[in-house]
């Protein structure tokens, strides 16, 4: 089932792009998590297993953390219609599981819209970022499953399928 373009939410009634108003909803507590997931070859999974891995741009995962972090709060600045928006809270988990590493945002605040766009983009820089340390050691990394997991407050809550 295709839908219309009328259905769509960032289109006006001319079908041109358009920020939607949200200056009628309810200020709530709206919560998003999203993950990536970064597939790393078995080079680079041999430096992981000796510890938190160190390059010259500095501690990987901590740097992914920081990167992550600071690319929810620009989300605005990325995605050319979503609303700026003060995080409450931005926090980065990052797990290497098996040859992957697993990394999740939680994004969180009191506002009209929500914060799924923050989730995702943190989640998705913070991949970026261990791509780009660890590159070096092999080009053949893979990131993957940039997904939403779960969202509340607003109009409607969403976790996702396993």
């Amino acid at each position: 089932m295709h839908k219309a373009l009328s259905d769509f939410s960032h289109l006006d009634a001319h079908n041109n792009p358009a920020m939607v108003d949200v200056s009628e909803k309810a200020l709530t507590r709206r919560v998003a998590r999203a993950r990536s997931i970064v597939v790393l070859p078995d080079v680079v999974m041999q430096h992981l297993q000796q510890g938190e891995i160190q390059t010259k741009k500095g501690p990987v995962f901590q740097t992914a953390i920081l990167a992550g972090t600071m690319g929810a709060k620009k989300t605005a600045d990325l995605i050319p219609l979503c609303h700026p928006l003060g995080l409450d809270s931005c926090k980065i988990n990052i797990e290497a599981v098996g040859n992957e590493v697993h990394i999740e945002c939680t994004c969180a605040l009191t506002a009209r819209t929500g914060v799924e766009m923050e989730a995702l983009t943190g989640a998705s820089i913070a991949a970026l970022t261990i791509y780009d340390m660890c590159k070096a050691l092999s080009p053949n990394i893979v990131i993957r499953e940039t997904r939403l997991l779960e969202k509340t407050g607003g109009k409607k809550d969403f976790l996702a399928a396993v």
